[in-house]
This record gives structure tokens, sequence and C-alpha cells, in this order.
């Protein structure tokens, strides 16, 4: 195992503290319990956005704390969901009044901590909604969760929802916001490589020279099945193909596309997939409003893809090009 850490008991918090060294006009870190927080939070009157998961996704979550996304992140050990205790003290700091969303990635220690964290809000008077993300279309059920995994749409209800609160809409109608975004978004992932958990040292799943794995995890869950390796266009047919039938997207659409890298992909490699993904959509009548190119939800050094398409109204729209201001989104 070769990584620029310096012990893997350490990672995480060495990593947060270098988060805070680089962007501390944006967002200011908590430890113990860790949580990474707005710098100017709280916001009196405004509904409250907060995320979490396992750390080894960089830039998800953390890097999507600022204005415009997220009040709030958790990160979790490598590849480990947080701590209720981590959630609960991320939602006092950031509580302006309004409420607080949780947007929660389909995994089952996610869900349940999440969950926990909410009753205990309530006790503490804060008011909580949730919504959990299972957009993945690879499989129904993984080592990890109970029905469909939550990847890359959780990335674009984080933006959509930040917006929602920043214009002070209610807890309630950015959550309804929040599952309507989910329930028109799909993903699918694949990868060329495993990754390597730091403390554990070894490769996660052992994978041929001429092998890929299609509909993996961001865990580097087992996906759809293992094949000979493909060229990049036959790699996105697969992939497209698959989320197309499966909302469907039909002539006319308009989606948000986004073609996010593992880990370990050059950007040169992803916008090939961009290329042949935007031909698939031209010749399906689909019109690509907006997109994502780049590493927003990873594995670690994972070598490989993931596509999500978003079916988008003008509403979506007007809420996606509103002003962000994070360490990994900004415009």
């Amino acid at each position: 195992m070769k990584k620029l850490i310096n012990a893997p008991e350490h990672a995480v918090e060495e990593a947060l503290a270098g988060m805070q060294c680089a962007h501390s006009h944006l967002l200011r870190v908590h430890f113990n319990p860790n949580f990474v927080a707005r710098c100017d939070a709280p916001q009196p009157g405004k509904v409250a956005i907060i995320s979490g998961g396992g750390s080894g996704h960089e830039p998800m979550h953390a890097g999507f704390v600022g204005a415009g996304m997220l009040d709030a992140a958790c990160p979790g050990a490598f590849f480990t969901s947080p701590t209720p205790d981590q959630m609960v003290e991320a939602a006092k700091t950031v509580h302006g009044g309004a409420g607080v969303l949780f947007i929660v990635k389909n995994y089952t220690g996610d869900v349940m901590n999440f969950e926990i964290a909410a009753e205990f809000c309530a006790v503490e008077g804060i008011e909580v909604e949730h919504i959990v993300v299972n957009d993945d279309v690879a499989v129904q059920d993984s080592s990890f969760t109970a029905g469909r995994r939550g990847v890359g749409t959780a990335v674009l209800a984080e933006k959509l929802c930040g917006a929602a609160a920043e214009e002070g809409q209610s807890l309630a109608q950015i959550a309804e916001l929040g599952r309507a975004v989910n329930g028109r978004g799909r993903s699918m992932g694949m990868a060329l490589t495993s990754c390597i958990v730091p403390a554990v040292g070894r490769p996660t799943f052992a994978i041929g020279e001429a092998e890929m794995e299609i509909g993996v995890g961001i865990h580097g869950e087992p996906g759809r099945r293992r094949m000979s390796l493909r060229t990049a266009d036959e790699i996105t047919d697969i992939l497209a193909e698959t989320i197309f039938d499966d909302l469907p997207f039909r002539s006319g659409s308009r989606v948000i596309a986004m073609v996010n890298g593992m880990g370990g992909t050059p950007l040169v490699e992803l916008y090939i997939v961009y290329r042949r993904l935007a031909e698939l959509c031209d010749a399906r009548g689909i019109t690509i409003a907006r997109n994502l190119i780049g590493n927003y939800i990873t594995s670690l050094e994972m070598a490989g893809c993931s596509i999500t398409l978003l079916d988008v109204d003008d509403e979506l729209l007007r809420l996606w090009d509103a002003p962000v201001r994070t360490a990994a989104i900004h415009w």
C-alpha cells in the first residue's frame, strides 16, 4: 500500500484539519465529535441542510459545505457511517430555528444513525425531516443496503435543496423537493480497479487486468456482473442504456448529466465518456441542460466512473443555477 498518509488512524482528522486550513473562508471543522459546518452558521430563519457518510468519497460531503449547499457534513471513518452524536452536534451548531433536513444515502448504517440522531434532535427541540437517496440502478440489494444504494443523485439533491433553503423555503417544502429529486434521478457506476482502505492495507476486491466490474458500489460492493474490459464507448453504452430504461427517460426530456470519477480516473477519460453520453442522449431526443464532469463522489483511488441523469424542469434548473460557494462546487 502506497498512500500519502502518516498513520491510518489519524488520516481522517488530518484531512479535516487540512480542509480547515485551505477553506477557512467557507467552513470550520469541529473535532470530538467530527463535523464540518459553514463558517457563517447558523443562519437565522433558514432551514439547515446536513448530510454525511463515510470518508473516502471526497469531495462528498465536506467539500459541499457552504452557501447554497450544505450547512454541515458529518464524516465517518473510511467507508463507515458517522455516529448519531456527530449528527446531533452538527444540527445543534447550524440550526437557525427553521428546522433541519438530513440528506441520507441509502446505506444501512447511515439510515439507522441519522434516524437515531433525528430522535435526539427532537428532544432538543429541533424539528428534523430526512430524505433517503436510493438512485443506483445496478442492484436492488447489496452487502451495505436493503434496497438500492444511494450514489450520485445525492450530490444533485444537496445542491438543489441547498438553493431552496438559501431562498427561505420551508422545511416541508425542501423535504418534498428532495424526495422529488430522488425520484427523478438515476445512477450507475463501474470499476476498472479496486481501492485500498488505509486501515485494511489491501485491495477491497480482486479484479483481473483484463476485467471490469459493471454496477460496482462506491465501497467496492459487487455490481451486476464481472466482464472483459470494453472500450469507453461500449462502457458508456452499458451504463447509459440501463439508466435510460429504468426511469424511463423519454424524447423531450431535459436532464442534468453528471459523469463522475471514482477517484483514480483521469479527467480526459471522463470527457471521453461524456462525449459518448451526449451522443446517446441526442439520439434519444434527450437534452442535456446542465452537466458536471469530474470527481464528486469517489471511492478512494478506484479507477472507474459513474453516470447520473436527473430529469429536470424549469424550477429545478432555476435552483441549479442559483449561486453556490463550496470547496468543490461554486458558481
